[in-house]
């Protein structure tokens, strides 16, 4: 079609709907509008419409929304929990689970579980109780630093001791938080730790303070004071450690000198507030 006949053609039409009118005066034709304001609005219903995605565009923005939530996945903090109390480690792996930022991919009810987990998964934070059946957090924190040094590990109990304090630190844990603690804090924590930082809440960073700066006991006046505190006379103790009494009158001057003590009763008493032994 010709553009004269495509322009007789417009004419026809608007002429037909009343928009305009046609004058020849001479050579020259003179249109005059009848109606503006139906031009405007043909204008407007004439606009082409947005033209439909097509099915590749369609492809790229769904690969797009893939890859972003690919990328989100990515970032989230992926957890090991462990506790030997089922209702706390469910109660914690669906409050964690509910964060944005973060993913519970493994939980243990036991020590050996929580290390078999741990190198199945490979968190990027393990959340630990230290009192579990099988195998203690500490045993759980040295093992799995064994797999890897730069492991990530919170310690979450109900123990404040100076001394459990000091060998969660000593194994390894970048935080130690007590389960009384408010949820925005255990979360805070977690993304700290994430993030390369320790954190040890001040009322327990002066305990192991003061833990460290005391004297330690040795491993020899551990045993004895243990079985101090199960009533054994320093004759059955050198008879159970194969060390004579004489060797055992030793260790326990030593043990109350080192706890400020002094009777066994003290000893003992001052050996469980400090987490030395577990009555």
């Amino acid at each position: 079609m010709e553009p004269s006949d495509a322009a007789k053609i417009g004419v026809r039409v608007f002429r037909e709907r009343g928009v305009f009118e046609k004058h020849t005066r001479g050579a020259t034709i003179l249109i005059v509008l009848r109606y503006p304001q139906r031009l405007q609005w043909l204008r407007v219903k004439a606009t082409a419409k947005r033209p439909k995605a097509t099915v590749a565009s369609r492809k790229r923005t769904k690969s797009k929304g893939a890859a972003s939530r690919k990328i989100s996945r990515r970032a989230q903090i992926r957890l090991l929990i462990a506790d030997d109390h089922a209702l706390i480690l469910e109660g914690l792996a669906a409050t964690i689970g509910r964060q944005d930022d973060m993913a519970v991919v493994a939980k243990a009810s036991n020590g050996r579980e929580a290390v078999d987990l741990w190198s199945m998964h490979r968190p990027d934070v393990s959340l630990l109780d230290l009192r579990m059946p099988k195998l203690n957090g500490f045993g759980v924190i040295k093992e799995v630093r064994d797999l890897d040094v730069a492991a990530r590990v919170i310690v979450h109990t109900t123990y404040d001791t100076d001394e459990e304090i000091y060998q969660a630190v000593r194994a390894g844990a970048k935080a130690y938080l007590l389960k009384d603690a408010p949820l925005e804090e255990l979360l805070s924590v977690i993304r700290k730790v994430h993030a390369g930082e320790t954190c040890i809440p001040p009322a327990l960073a002066a305990k192991l303070a003061s833990r460290m700066s005391g004297e330690a006991l040795t491993t020899r006046e551990v045993d004895v004071l243990q079985l101090l505190a199960r009533g054994r006379s320093n004759k059955e103790i050198g008879s159970d450690l194969f060390i004579s009494e004489t060797t055992v009158k030793t260790h326990v001057r030593s043990i109350f000198a080192k706890l400020n003590v002094l009777s066994r009763t003290e000893a003992i008493a001052a050996a469980n507030r400090r987490g030395l032994i577990q009555l």
